[in-house]
């Protein structure tokens, strides 16, 4: 069961249904579950797009690590361009 938070106050619901939780939360996303009629329970969260969700994934953050790790070390350079653009395109030489 959920404790009472000592930081309690009592808000108005307005005539279009909304309450405002103070500009501290301004632009935040949250979670509303209504417990039981006329009890909800209010929670700041990050909500992560289905299509990005594998960024998340320990694998692929270890892989962005090690990209990262490697691009520190390593500086960028345009050696063999032409090359890769050739086979790119399927180009004969």
């Amino acid at each position: 069961m959920a404790s009472v938070s000592q930081h309690a106050a009592v808000k108005v619901v307005g005539k279009n249904g909304q309450i405002s939780l103070g500009k501290e939360y301004a632009g935040r996303q949250v979670l509303v579950e209504e417990c039981e009629p006329g009890v909800w329970l209010v929670r700041t969260a990050t909500v992560i797009p289905d299509n990005e969700r594998w960024l998340h994934e320990p694998q692929a953050a270890a892989d962005l690590q090690a990209a990262l790790a490697w691009s520190a070390e390593h500086a960028p350079a345009d050696d063999g361009l032409d090359g890769l653009l050739k086979e790119m395109r399927h180009d004969p030489e």
